[in-house]
Protein backbone atom coordinates (compact mmCIF):
# COMPACT_ATOMS: atom_id res chain seq x y z
CA UNK A 1 0.00 0.00 0.00
CA UNK A 2 0.98 3.54 -0.38
CA UNK A 3 1.52 5.40 2.70
CA UNK A 4 -0.71 8.49 3.87
CA UNK A 5 1.80 10.97 3.80
CA UNK A 6 2.59 12.10 7.25
CA UNK A 7 6.09 13.99 6.97
CA UNK A 8 7.24 17.76 6.25
CA UNK A 9 3.46 19.11 6.49
CA UNK A 10 4.98 21.49 8.71
CA UNK A 11 7.19 22.96 6.58
CA UNK A 12 4.55 23.87 4.06
CA UNK A 13 2.55 26.78 3.67
CA UNK A 14 -1.15 25.85 4.04
CA UNK A 15 -4.43 28.10 2.09
CA UNK A 16 -7.58 26.55 1.99
CA UNK A 17 -9.54 26.86 -1.44
CA UNK A 18 -12.35 24.75 -1.06
CA UNK A 19 -12.79 22.14 -1.86
CA UNK A 20 -9.36 22.22 -2.55
CA UNK A 21 -6.12 22.42 -0.20
CA UNK A 22 -2.91 23.82 -2.17
CA UNK A 23 0.39 22.71 -0.60
CA UNK A 24 3.29 25.18 -1.57
CA UNK A 25 6.13 22.79 -0.68
CA UNK A 26 9.84 23.27 -2.09
CA UNK A 27 9.09 22.43 -5.83
CA UNK A 28 5.90 22.93 -6.87
CA UNK A 29 2.22 23.30 -5.89
CA UNK A 30 0.26 20.43 -5.28
CA UNK A 31 -3.42 20.36 -5.58
CA UNK A 32 -5.42 17.72 -4.05
CA UNK A 33 -9.51 17.11 -2.83
CA UNK A 34 -9.49 18.41 1.08
CA UNK A 35 -9.97 14.34 2.07
CA UNK A 36 -6.59 13.26 0.16
CA UNK A 37 -4.40 15.09 1.72
CA UNK A 38 -3.96 13.40 5.08
CA UNK A 39 -4.85 14.37 8.84
CA UNK A 40 -3.66 17.53 9.61
CA UNK A 41 -4.70 20.65 11.40
CA UNK A 42 -7.37 20.12 14.00
CA UNK A 43 -8.67 16.79 13.74
CA UNK A 44 -12.02 16.52 16.00
CA UNK A 45 -13.24 14.24 18.42
CA UNK A 46 -16.87 13.95 17.85
CA UNK A 47 -18.97 13.11 20.78
CA UNK A 48 -21.82 10.31 21.07
CA UNK A 49 -25.04 12.71 21.22
CA UNK A 50 -27.87 10.80 23.84
CA UNK A 51 -31.16 12.25 24.07
CA UNK A 52 -33.12 11.79 27.57
CA UNK A 53 -33.13 7.93 27.98
CA UNK A 54 -29.69 7.34 26.89
CA UNK A 55 -29.84 6.42 23.83
CA UNK A 56 -27.64 7.66 20.75
CA UNK A 57 -28.62 9.98 18.34
CA UNK A 58 -27.14 9.28 14.88
CA UNK A 59 -28.72 12.36 13.19
CA UNK A 60 -27.05 14.30 15.82
CA UNK A 61 -23.66 12.77 15.40
CA UNK A 62 -24.16 13.59 11.17
CA UNK A 63 -24.79 16.62 12.10
CA UNK A 64 -21.49 17.00 14.22
CA UNK A 65 -19.70 15.55 10.82
CA UNK A 66 -21.35 18.27 8.80
CA UNK A 67 -20.19 21.20 11.26
CA UNK A 68 -16.88 19.72 10.96
CA UNK A 69 -16.22 19.40 7.17
CA UNK A 70 -17.94 22.89 6.97
CA UNK A 71 -15.43 24.32 9.10
CA UNK A 72 -12.71 23.10 6.95
CA UNK A 73 -10.99 20.50 9.24
CA UNK A 74 -9.30 17.55 7.27
CA UNK A 75 -10.53 14.39 9.51
CA UNK A 76 -12.68 13.57 12.24
CA UNK A 77 -12.21 11.00 14.54
CA UNK A 78 -14.99 8.45 16.57
CA UNK A 79 -15.78 6.87 18.95
CA UNK A 80 -12.76 7.94 21.45
CA UNK A 81 -12.82 8.53 25.27
CA UNK A 82 -14.25 12.38 24.23
CA UNK A 83 -16.64 10.05 22.43
CA UNK A 84 -17.61 8.23 25.90
CA UNK A 85 -16.62 4.98 23.57
CA UNK A 86 -16.68 3.09 27.10
CA UNK A 87 -20.05 3.17 28.00
CA UNK A 88 -20.73 2.06 24.26
CA UNK A 89 -21.93 -1.38 22.75
CA UNK A 90 -20.20 -2.89 20.19
CA UNK A 91 -22.69 -2.33 18.13
CA UNK A 92 -22.70 1.46 19.27
CA UNK A 93 -19.50 1.81 18.16
CA UNK A 94 -20.18 0.31 14.72
CA UNK A 95 -23.61 2.15 14.14
CA UNK A 96 -21.34 5.65 14.48
CA UNK A 97 -18.47 5.47 12.32
CA UNK A 98 -21.67 4.26 9.82
CA UNK A 99 -23.02 7.26 10.11
CA UNK A 100 -19.95 9.22 10.17
CA UNK A 101 -18.45 7.60 7.45
CA UNK A 102 -22.10 8.26 5.57
CA UNK A 103 -22.50 11.88 6.54
CA UNK A 104 -18.90 12.77 5.54
CA UNK A 105 -19.72 11.94 2.36
CA UNK A 106 -15.71 11.99 1.40
CA UNK A 107 -15.25 15.15 2.32
CA UNK A 108 -13.38 14.61 5.17
CA UNK A 109 -10.96 11.47 6.70
CA UNK A 110 -12.96 9.51 9.15
CA UNK A 111 -10.82 8.13 12.20
CA UNK A 112 -12.30 5.00 13.18
CA UNK A 113 -11.12 4.22 17.00
CA UNK A 114 -10.84 0.75 17.65
CA UNK A 115 -9.65 0.32 21.01
CA UNK A 116 -10.07 -3.20 22.98
CA UNK A 117 -6.97 -4.27 25.61
CA UNK A 118 -6.94 -7.84 23.54
CA UNK A 119 -4.70 -7.23 20.46
CA UNK A 120 -7.31 -10.18 19.00
CA UNK A 121 -10.16 -7.82 20.02
CA UNK A 122 -8.62 -5.25 18.37
CA UNK A 123 -7.72 -5.82 15.48
CA UNK A 124 -10.90 -7.46 14.58
CA UNK A 125 -12.57 -3.86 15.49
CA UNK A 126 -9.97 -2.35 13.06
CA UNK A 127 -10.96 -4.69 10.07
CA UNK A 128 -14.41 -4.41 10.60
CA UNK A 129 -14.34 -0.11 10.75
CA UNK A 130 -11.71 -0.31 7.72
CA UNK A 131 -15.05 -2.71 5.83
CA UNK A 132 -17.44 -0.01 6.85
CA UNK A 133 -15.47 2.35 5.03
CA UNK A 134 -13.45 4.42 7.45
CA UNK A 135 -10.07 6.09 6.05
CA UNK A 136 -7.95 5.52 8.96
CA UNK A 137 -7.86 3.18 11.72
CA UNK A 138 -6.98 4.80 15.25
CA UNK A 139 -6.43 3.02 18.37
CA UNK A 140 -5.48 3.66 22.16
CA UNK A 141 -2.42 1.62 23.61
CA UNK A 142 -3.73 -0.68 26.55
CA UNK A 143 -2.54 1.10 29.82
CA UNK A 144 -4.55 -0.58 32.35
CA UNK A 145 -1.67 -2.13 33.93
CA UNK A 146 1.88 -1.60 33.48
CA UNK A 147 3.10 -3.39 30.45
CA UNK A 148 6.97 -3.89 28.75
CA UNK A 149 7.13 -1.51 25.56
CA UNK A 150 8.19 -4.88 24.14
CA UNK A 151 4.78 -6.34 24.47
CA UNK A 152 2.83 -3.37 23.82
CA UNK A 153 4.68 -3.11 20.12
CA UNK A 154 3.80 -6.35 19.68
CA UNK A 155 -0.20 -5.75 20.34
CA UNK A 156 0.48 -2.65 18.38
CA UNK A 157 1.26 -4.97 15.40
CA UNK A 158 -1.13 -7.08 15.08
CA UNK A 159 -3.35 -4.56 15.06
CA UNK A 160 -1.44 -2.82 12.02
CA UNK A 161 -0.89 -5.95 10.26
CA UNK A 162 -4.89 -6.36 10.39
CA UNK A 163 -5.95 -3.63 8.12
CA UNK A 164 -4.32 -2.20 4.89
CA UNK A 165 -5.10 1.49 5.56
CA UNK A 166 -3.29 4.00 8.16
CA UNK A 167 -3.31 3.14 11.39
CA UNK A 168 -2.91 5.93 14.08
CA UNK A 169 -1.69 5.10 17.65
CA UNK A 170 -2.85 7.44 20.88
CA UNK A 171 -0.55 7.21 24.05
CA UNK A 172 -2.01 8.32 27.29
CA UNK A 173 -0.28 7.02 30.42
CA UNK A 174 -0.32 9.43 33.24
CA UNK A 175 1.30 7.08 35.70
CA UNK A 176 4.32 6.42 33.36
CA UNK A 177 6.04 6.95 30.32
CA UNK A 178 4.87 7.06 27.19
CA UNK A 179 6.05 5.56 23.82
CA UNK A 180 8.93 7.57 22.07
CA UNK A 181 11.42 7.31 19.03
CA UNK A 182 12.44 4.14 19.38
CA UNK A 183 9.08 2.47 19.34
CA UNK A 184 7.83 4.59 16.61
CA UNK A 185 11.37 3.65 14.40
CA UNK A 186 10.54 0.08 15.15
CA UNK A 187 6.58 -0.19 14.58
CA UNK A 188 7.40 1.79 11.40
CA UNK A 189 9.95 -0.19 10.19
CA UNK A 190 7.73 -3.23 10.32
CA UNK A 191 4.11 -2.00 9.58
CA UNK A 192 4.42 0.54 6.85
CA UNK A 193 1.14 1.92 7.39
CA UNK A 194 1.92 3.32 11.15
CA UNK A 195 1.34 6.42 10.07
CA UNK A 196 0.43 8.67 13.49
CA UNK A 197 0.97 8.87 16.74
CA UNK A 198 -1.60 10.70 19.16
CA UNK A 199 0.28 11.90 22.73
CA UNK A 200 -1.54 13.79 25.50
CA UNK A 201 1.76 14.70 27.34
CA UNK A 202 3.44 18.34 28.83
CA UNK A 203 6.32 19.54 27.51
CA UNK A 204 6.78 17.09 24.90
CA UNK A 205 8.69 18.89 21.84
CA UNK A 206 11.72 17.08 22.49
CA UNK A 207 10.01 13.94 21.85
CA UNK A 208 7.92 15.31 18.81
CA UNK A 209 11.66 16.07 17.33
CA UNK A 210 12.95 12.85 18.07
CA UNK A 211 10.03 11.00 16.63
CA UNK A 212 10.57 12.90 13.24
CA UNK A 213 13.68 12.26 13.29
CA UNK A 214 13.72 8.72 14.14
CA UNK A 215 11.09 7.93 11.42
CA UNK A 216 12.65 10.00 9.16
CA UNK A 217 8.98 11.77 9.41
CA UNK A 218 7.07 8.39 7.88
CA UNK A 219 5.19 8.78 11.78
CA UNK A 220 3.54 12.30 12.09
CA UNK A 221 2.96 13.35 15.78
CA UNK A 222 -0.94 14.87 16.75
CA UNK A 223 -1.10 16.58 19.75
CA UNK A 224 -4.05 15.84 22.27
CA UNK A 225 -5.30 17.02 25.53
CA UNK A 226 -7.84 19.48 24.13
CA UNK A 227 -4.96 21.45 21.76
CA UNK A 228 -3.56 22.43 25.36
CA UNK A 229 -0.26 22.65 24.06
CA UNK A 230 -0.72 23.48 20.51
CA UNK A 231 1.22 26.57 20.72
CA UNK A 232 4.82 25.49 21.60
CA UNK A 233 4.80 22.31 19.64
CA UNK A 234 4.07 24.33 16.46
CA UNK A 235 7.91 24.72 15.88
CA UNK A 236 9.11 21.23 16.80
CA UNK A 237 6.59 19.99 14.17
CA UNK A 238 3.40 18.43 15.08
CA UNK A 239 1.00 17.72 12.35
CA UNK A 240 -2.17 18.87 14.31
CA UNK A 241 -4.08 18.40 17.12
CA UNK A 242 -7.16 16.67 18.17
CA UNK A 243 -9.43 18.82 20.75
CA UNK A 244 -13.07 18.29 21.05
CA UNK A 245 -15.30 19.27 17.99
CA UNK A 246 -16.86 22.63 20.38
CA UNK A 247 -13.98 24.37 19.88
CA UNK A 248 -12.39 23.06 16.75
CA UNK A 249 -12.72 25.25 13.83
CA UNK A 250 -11.46 27.93 16.52
CA UNK A 251 -8.40 26.12 17.26
CA UNK A 252 -7.74 25.50 13.50
CA UNK A 253 -7.86 29.44 13.32
CA UNK A 254 -4.95 29.27 15.56
CA UNK A 255 -3.51 26.51 14.27
CA UNK A 256 -3.48 28.51 10.40
CA UNK A 257 -2.23 31.70 12.48
CA UNK A 258 0.83 30.17 13.78
CA UNK A 259 1.58 28.48 10.88
CA UNK A 260 1.69 31.56 8.69
CA UNK A 261 3.89 32.90 11.48
CA UNK A 262 1.56 34.83 12.90
CA UNK A 263 2.53 34.43 16.61
CA UNK A 264 1.37 37.18 18.06
CA UNK A 265 -2.36 37.09 16.34
CA UNK A 266 -2.56 33.18 17.11
CA UNK A 267 -1.54 34.17 20.80
CA UNK A 268 -4.25 36.49 21.46
CA UNK A 269 -7.07 34.11 19.92
CA UNK A 270 -5.72 31.19 22.10
CA UNK A 271 -5.78 32.77 24.86
CA UNK A 272 -9.25 33.48 24.68
CA UNK A 273 -10.18 29.58 24.66
CA UNK A 274 -7.56 28.46 27.08
CA UNK A 275 -9.97 29.22 29.99
CA UNK A 276 -12.00 27.29 29.12
CA UNK A 277 -10.00 23.80 27.90
CA UNK A 278 -7.93 23.91 30.97
CA UNK A 279 -11.40 24.07 33.63
CA UNK A 280 -13.19 21.34 31.80
CA UNK A 281 -10.07 18.98 31.38
CA UNK A 282 -9.87 18.97 34.81
CA UNK A 283 -12.25 15.77 34.81
CA UNK A 284 -12.87 13.59 31.79
CA UNK A 285 -16.85 14.01 32.37
CA UNK A 286 -16.66 17.74 33.13
CA UNK A 287 -15.25 17.89 29.32
CA UNK A 288 -18.14 15.97 27.91
CA UNK A 289 -20.50 18.13 30.00
CA UNK A 290 -19.12 21.34 28.61
CA UNK A 291 -18.47 19.55 25.12
CA UNK A 292 -21.78 19.36 24.40
CA UNK A 293 -23.43 22.04 26.05
CA UNK A 294 -21.10 24.64 23.85
CA UNK A 295 -22.08 22.48 20.95
CA UNK A 296 -25.29 23.42 21.67
CA UNK A 297 -24.42 26.98 22.28
CA UNK A 298 -22.99 26.84 18.82
CA UNK A 299 -26.30 25.58 17.35
CA UNK A 300 -24.75 22.34 16.30
CA UNK A 301 -27.01 20.05 18.01
CA UNK A 302 -30.38 20.82 20.24
CA UNK A 303 -30.48 20.27 24.30
CA UNK A 304 -32.12 17.30 24.31
CA UNK A 305 -29.44 15.55 21.82
CA UNK A 306 -26.76 16.78 24.54
CA UNK A 307 -27.34 14.47 27.13
CA UNK A 308 -24.10 12.05 29.21
CA UNK A 309 -24.58 8.52 29.67
CA UNK A 310 -24.49 7.39 33.39
CA UNK A 311 -22.22 6.63 35.10
CA UNK A 312 -21.12 10.26 34.94
CA UNK A 313 -19.46 12.82 37.16
CA UNK A 314 -22.61 15.55 37.35
CA UNK A 315 -20.99 18.93 37.98
CA UNK A 316 -21.96 20.54 41.12
CA UNK A 317 -24.25 23.66 40.78
CA UNK A 318 -21.34 26.29 41.61
CA UNK A 319 -19.03 24.39 38.91
CA UNK A 320 -21.36 24.27 36.33
CA UNK A 321 -22.23 27.86 36.69
CA UNK A 322 -18.36 28.51 35.66
CA UNK A 323 -18.72 25.93 33.16
CA UNK A 324 -21.52 28.08 31.29
CA UNK A 325 -20.33 31.11 31.80
CA UNK A 326 -16.74 29.94 30.24
CA UNK A 327 -19.13 28.35 26.98
CA UNK A 328 -21.17 31.27 26.64
CA UNK A 329 -17.90 33.54 26.18
CA UNK A 330 -16.56 31.01 23.43
CA UNK A 331 -20.40 30.82 22.01
CA UNK A 332 -19.69 34.93 22.08
CA UNK A 333 -16.35 35.26 20.85
CA UNK A 334 -17.72 32.43 17.66
CA UNK A 335 -20.27 34.96 16.66
CA UNK A 336 -23.07 32.23 17.80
Amino acid sequence: MMRMAACHWFDRVVSFVSPFKIFFCHRKPIAMPLAEAGPQGVVPIIPTLFNADEEMDLAATAACVRFAVESQLSAVCLPAYGSEFYKLTDSERTALVGAAVEAAEGRTLVIAQSNHPAARHAADLAKANEGRGADLISFALPRMFALPEADLLAYSQTICRAVKIPVLIQDFNPSGQTIGADFCRRLSEDCDNFSFVKLEEPLMAPKVRAIREATEDRVGVLEGWGGMYLLELIGPGICGLMPGLALGDLLQKVWQLARADNGSEAADLFEKLLPQIVYSLQNMELFLWMEKDLLVRRGVISRGQAHVRTATCTPDEDAWQHAIWLNQRIADLAGE
